[in-house]
């Protein structure tokens, strides 16, 4: 049911995020580069797909895309919202930030190691990267009746450049050096692990402090992310429920495998410790909701795309 690869990834996930806390110092050396080392994760995620499938894809399930994109970047958001505000009330906003950002670029990575429908995940990473800045701040402000001071064209431009040099970068190897794609195709799992230990190391080691101050809070925001996870799980399986198995896996993802490293980034800014710990500890279901969708694969003997 599950393969090798599964636990060695979650095995360097979750060694590095240890590290990250145990050893700041020497992880504070990879602070300045999270943003960059998922640009090239997203390169690797882009090697096996062709712009013609996305372009079909595009064409033939249009209903899909749009269904998607508002369950994704506005209902389930406001849902969760009001969900954990009436049952847990001192994790609403922080809950909120991670459901209404858009899906993370490692997306389509997570998509191939579970025979999911890449295509249809690569079309909503850009989707919701696109429409995020509108669609975040703009519930932000109704359910909190605040703004949060987020330039639009910064932000605009940061998700560019993360998505699009990749696209383009992937293109251009196609046409000069295609020799060199299918050298970094078979190497592409051991060096997406190194990258992810990297990121981790980042991150982690930012918030190192503040993690041996409050142990319980950083333990309470893992349960709470591992809720959230189940949320989405559950949610993204129903949402194509009359659809193939790799769609459902698709849905899953666009809903579960969240930019949570953007959150962290401006949540600190704009928001207390709270909801960058929360994105923070979203990794671990981030990862970690790899073995439930190859158990549905399993009770559903597929994992093939099947439109």
């Amino acid at each position: 049911m599950f393969r090798m690869n599964d636990i060695i990834l979650l095995l360097v996930i979750f060694s590095s995020m240890v590290a990250g806390i145990m050893f700041p110092g020497f992880a504070n050396y990879f602070q300045p580069y999270p943003l960059f080392l998922m640009m090239f994760l997203l390169f690797l995620s882009f090697l096996p797909i062709k712009l013609d499938d996305i372009w079909l894809m595009i064409r033939h399930n249009g209903p899909t895309i749009i269904w998607l994109s508002l369950l994704k970047m506005i209902a389930i958001p406001l849902i969760v919202y009001y969900l954990f505000k009436t049952f847990y009330p001192s994790y609403a906003v922080a809950a909120l930030l991670l459901t209404g950002i858009s899906t993370g670029v490692v997306a389509p990575f997570i998509s191939t190691l579970v025979n999911a429908n890449g295509p249809l995940v690569l079309i909503m990473v850009v989707t919701s990267s696109l429409i995020v800045p509108f669609t975040l701040p703009a519930l932000v402000k109704i359910v909190l009746e605040r703004n949060i001071e987020i330039s639009f064209w910064g932000m605009t431009q940061i998700l560019s450049m993360v998505i699009f040099f990749p696209v383009i970068a992937v293109q251009l190897l196609r046409r000069v050096a295609s020799q060199l794609l299918v050298s970094l195709m078979k190497r592409r799992f051991p060096i997406s692990l190194i990258i992810f230990a990297a990121i981790n190391l980042g991150v982690f080691s930012r918030y190192a402090d503040y993690f041996h101050q409050n142990p319980g809070t950083v333990i309470n925001a893992a349960l709470v992310a591992i809720a959230l996870g189940g949320i989405y799980f559950v949610v993204g399986l129903l949402s194509l429920w009359g659809s193939s198995v790799a769609n459902q896996l698709a849905a899953v993802i666009t809903l579960g495998n969240v930019n949570n490293v953007l959150v962290l980034v401006f949540a600190s800014e704009f928001f207390g410790p709270l909801e960058p710990t929360l994105a923070a500890m979203y990794m671990i279901p981030f990862f970690g909701l790899i073995f439930p969708m190859r158990l549905y694969q399993r009770l559903k003997g597929t994992g093939q795309i099947n439109d």
